[in-house]
């Protein structure tokens, strides 16, 4: 029998960046920045007044006027992600960026003290012979969370725990992504009641709050397959030959199986198990918290915070329990901080892209280009183009509802003038939002969650893309079944 697992290994946490894979996303986001420098150039510049109603910001119908060109030299393109740093929407950006650097110094105690062995150790004894059963509870459930209750960015830190979980289970990182990110971004796709999507919109709209989720529910229950079936498929096929896993080379396979690398295990310390117990404690907590803000939506904005100072306190608590000093915990806590600058340098790049157009004064001169080219469409034709702008617009603005204070006030009379019902606008809002939350390297969440693996974002839009071509596919025809049936009630 082996010794109790008490002592440190000083091994590589398993959140450190590729060198390759960071360059390859550097050289996406620099071109992106550098094409939306371009625009700034070509396009004219423009403005639509706004009113507050409340705490809304709307855009004014008609009201769109050109404006004088800013005065914005190249070279600040390249200086975008400092500025955004000292910009007056920099509150979000500091929270996002503390959130991925608490998450990745408490996993890394977790993983120095062996915490996070036992936790994997447990979950495997329970569900290695329901390997598939567990795959789809977790699908299922990290689906319903972000398309019933808006629950989407607290959800992101468990790809930490289900991504070496699947490779435990014999299968590999991109598994453990589809069982995780890929649920949670189809889940804002397919959204039934979620209050920031399908909640903000129809207010906007004037519509009865969560009306018609009948037609949402079924293309939920549809999507819902069609991930499982996606992830299964590939799970299977990388369970019989390992060689076939398209991160082979980023996970460093080994021949251990699973049953052996169990029966191999030794006796871990008890305290190990307590400080298990404080770390899912703690979490259970944020997480009880972050699915009640669900219901209240004005406290959306608690997630990250509150999410990652709990991960704060289970990692460092974890890290005392398991008998180690203040001094040791920290220097491994800051250890992690040094694996997440990568990724927090990727978000910073990404931010800028909007930035860029903002402060070149073309954001709204896209959206009004953009709904003038709906106007003289015929009605079907115009529930797509709904549905093209909106995964537009959301190559640029991240937030799902500041796009709906944004476009919701031009799309909701557009879809009277057009011809489609305002529900149908919606719907297509919702559709053009979610899916390509989990495609565009402009979203940060996106980069978060790839930041937190060893997956590259074009080894990620590779595996992807068929299923993104297949979802925007049945998206298409249930926007053709809107429009045919007057999906209403108006």
């Amino acid at each position: 029998m082996k010794p109790e697992k008490d002592s440190m290994e000083l091994k590589d946490s398993s959140l450190k960046v590729g060198v390759r894979s960071f360059l390859m996303a550097l050289g996406i986001l620099l071109v992106l920045m550098i094409a939306s420098g371009v625009m700034t150039k070509v396009l004219p510049a423009g403005q639509y007044d706004r009113t507050v109603e409340g705490s809304r910001t709307l855009i004014i119908t008609g009201s769109y006027h050109p404006i004088p060109q800013p005065e914005y030299p190249f070279w600040r393109w390249f200086t975008a992600p400092v500025e955004i740093l000292f910009n007056s929407g920099a509150v979000t950006l500091y929270t996002i960026i503390l959130f991925l650097l608490f998450v990745g110094g408490s996993i890394t105690i977790l993983e120095r003290i062996h915490v996070m062995d036992v936790l994997m150790d447990s979950l495997i004894k329970r569900f290695k012979d329901r390997k598939y059963l567990l795959m789809g509870i977790m699908i299922f459930v990290l689906m319903l969370l972000p398309s019933f209750l808006g629950v989407y960015e607290g959800l992101v830190p468990l790809i930490i725990f289900i991504v070496p979980m699947a490779k435990r289970l014999g299968w590999d990182s991109l598994t453990g992504l589809g069982m995780s990110l890929l649920p949670m971004a189809f889940g804002m796709a397919s959204g039934v009641t979620n209050p920031f999507t399908v909640g903000v919109a129809q207010t906007i709209a004037d519509l009865p709050l969560f009306s018609g989720a009948w037609l949402r529910l079924i293309f939920f229950v549809i999507t819902y397959g069609f991930v499982y079936a996606f992830v299964a498929f590939y799970a299977r096929k990388v369970e019989k030959d390992r060689n076939k896993s398209l991160s082979y080379q980023e996970d460093h396979f080994d021949t251990i199986d699973v049953d052996t690398e169990l029966s191999d295990k030794g006796i871990y310390s008890p305290k190990l198990y307590k400080s298990l117990s404080w770390f899912l404690v703690c979490i259970s907590m944020a997480f009880a918290v972050i699915v009640g803000t669900g219901f209240i939506p004005q406290y959306s904005f608690l997630a990250f915070p509150l999410m990652g100072l709990m991960f704060v306190i289970g990692g460092i608590g974890a890290g005392l329990i398991a008998g180690y000093s203040l001094l040791k915990v920290g220097q491994i806590f800051l250890k992690g901080w040094q694996s997440m600058v990568p990724g927090v340098i990727l978000i910073l790049l990404a931010y800028s892209v909007k930035y860029i157009i903002d402060q070149g004064g073309i954001t709204d001169t896209i959206l009004y280009r953009s709904a003038t080219a709906i106007k003289g469409a015929p009605p079907s034709l115009s529930a797509l183009l709904v549905y093209v702008m909106t995964l537009g617009m959301n190559f640029f603005i991240g937030s799902a509802s500041a796009k709906a204070f944004l476009m919701m006030p031009i799309l909701v009379p557009l879809a009277d003038l057009v011809g489609i019902t305002r529900q149908t606008a919606v719907l297509a809002f919702g559709f053009g939002d979610g899916f390509s939350n989990m495609l565009f390297p402009t979203n940060p969440l996106l980069l978060i969650a790839l930041s937190l693996t060893v997956i590259s974002y074009p080894k990620w839009f590779r595996w992807t893309l068929i299923l993104q071509a297949f979802m925007a596919g049945l998206s298409i025809l249930f926007l053709f079944i809107a429009t045919s049936i007057g999906f209403g009630p108006f």
